[in-house]
């Protein structure tokens, strides 16, 4: 379980995320919407130990994450090309994360087979280091990689970006499978409205830093955060 008490994040005196509490429970498939600058990342970062809170904490399993490490070797995450090793080769990285999780490379090799759809010929076996793949490419090595090692909290923010349609699929496809999964935790963020409420149970909705919806999902959430959003348009109007 993953638990965020009286968290904010403060920058110049401007508070950009202030979440009171939330709990996000083993096995959950949760995401999480919003405009840019509605804290998504900001929140992610939290949970990663990126960057330090100004107040509040957040619990791992019970391991407070900017006090301790240990909730590490149980969780993933891919959040842009940074969190890559651009000079290493897919194949590379892919072993060198294996490694750290107590693969193989046959444990590894293994896993692999299993996203050669995903893949669609394009990352194994191509020669190329990471930093010259094209950012859709990168971003399917990211997301394969934070599944090495059957990690227990998976966090992955805006996968859906730079992926072509077919892939965007098949990555929705990946996703569902872990909900058979009780003992995965994953934690998405997303701009796109339909994926996330196709792949996530519940939705928790970001605007100004502040949660100010928590959904579970249902055949309504789509046009209830359509209907949201779509006041928010509106709203400058309106005054």
């Amino acid at each position: 379980m993953i638990r965020i008490e009286n968290l904010s994040k403060k920058y110049s005196g401007t508070t950009v995320l202030s979440i009171d509490n939330m709990e996000i429970p083993k096995g959950q498939i949760f995401g999480l919407v919003g405009n840019n600058g509605a804290g998504k990342t900001t929140l992610f970062s939290l949970l990663l130990d990126l960057i330090q809170p100004s107040s509040g904490f957040v619990l791992n399993n019970d391991i407070k994450v900017d006090e301790s490490e240990d909730w590490k070797p149980f969780t993933s995450a891919f959040i842009d090309e940074t969190f890559l090793i651009g000079y290493l080769t897919p194949e590379e990285y892919f072993y060198f994360i294996g490694e750290l999780r107590g693969q193989n490379k046959e444990d590894v090799d293994i896993m692999l087979k299993k996203f050669e759809d995903f893949f669609h010929g394009e990352i194994l076996g191509g020669k190329k280091y990471l930093r010259d793949l094209s950012k859709g490419n990168q971003k399917k090595a990211g997301i394969v990689a934070s599944f090495i090692g059957s990690p227990e909290v998976i966090i992955l923010d805006e996968p859906f970006a730079n992926l072509d349609p077919t892939t965007q699929i098949r990555l929705k496809k990946i996703i569902n499978e872990f909900r058979d999964d009780a003992d995965t935790t994953v934690l998405i963020s997303s701009h796109d409205l339909l994926h996330v409420t196709e792949v996530c149970e519940r939705i928790v909705v970001l605007d100004k830093g502040i949660n100010i919806k928590d959904i579970r999902t249902s055949e309504a959430t789509l046009k209830e955060l359509e209907a949201f959003f779509s006041e928010e348009i509106l709203a400058p109007v309106a005054k």
